[in-house]
């Protein structure tokens, strides 16, 4: 399989990259760059009406080494100004193509497995929003079995937020690595990866990597994990089943917001 790349880069009327008019009028034949292509390299093409050449090369398994413009390429003072630029365009689309085939292979493993995770947690937290529901329609005397039930359900619900949050981590990481070596404009959706997977991701929640960690998980009420929005959402719940407690006068019913 051929993967192709289009980079922008400037183009002279011979659509080939823009040159200053020689400082000397002497002929010189170009160096032989063929020695300093990617391994993976077949061909770069400029487009006809656009400012663009397409990289095309062999397709990437992601086990290769990152794509790096070879040192003696960078030492060759044989090569022209405009042969250098565009050994250093075919690497830099060599990285995109490479972060993206590896973010692929490292991903894959772990959208499989969150996929049952993060069904187990719907299951949970609709659980959980349901018996909540209930205390609508639960009698006063009835309201201490309610409020058990109601922490049965948190438990679960917490249990299968972590075990979500523990595999997004993983994969939140290995996309901010691709977004490291690739750029922003040229990132491979996590959501993409699992469609291609045959999974549907559109809801998944997997925050930024900084949420994940201590010094940033642990400010309660700004944390962005699964485990931080139920931990709001809990809390919310509980406020509630406080204030109609005290409305009531019964004290002994008042839950507490979670530590």
């Amino acid at each position: 399989m051929t993967h192709t790349i289009p980079l922008k880069t400037p183009l002279d009327d011979t659509r080939l990259p823009h040159r200053p008019a020689p400082a000397a009028t002497t002929a010189t034949a170009p160096a032989d760059t063929a020695r300093y292509h990617h391994p993976l390299f077949l061909r770069a093409e400029p487009e006809r009406f656009a400012s663009w050449v397409t990289y095309s090369f062999r397709a990437f398994t992601g086990l290769e080494e990152q794509p790096q413009m070879p040192a003696e390429a960078i030492r060759d003072r044989t090569l022209t100004r405009e042969q250098s630029a565009a050994l250093s365009h075919e690497y830099d689309a060599a990285r995109i193509l490479w972060s993206k085939a590896r973010l692929r292979r490292q991903a894959g493993p772990l959208l499989k497995k969150a996929a049952p995770l993060w069904k187990a947690w719907t299951a949970a937290h609709d659980q959980l929003e349901a018996t909540f529901r209930e205390f609508w329609a639960t009698e006063d005397g009835r309201w201490r079995a309610q409020l058990l039930r109601l922490t049965d359900a948190e438990r679960a619900a917490q249990s299968a937020a972590e075990a979500f949050d523990e595999v997004a981590e993983k994969l939140s990481r290995l996309a901010e690595e691709q977004i490291r070596v690739a750029g922003e404009s040229d990132d491979l959706p996590l959501r993409t990866i699992a469609q291609e997977l045959g999974l549907d991701a559109s809801d998944w929640h997997i925050a930024w990597p900084g949420a994940y960690t201590s010094s940033t998980a642990s400010w309660r009420g700004f944390g962005d994990r699964l485990i931080d929005r139920l931990h709001k959402e809990i809390d919310a719940q509980r406020e509630r089943l406080a204030e109609v407690a005290q409305l009531a006068g019964d004290q002994h019913m008042t839950p507490r917001a979670l530590p």
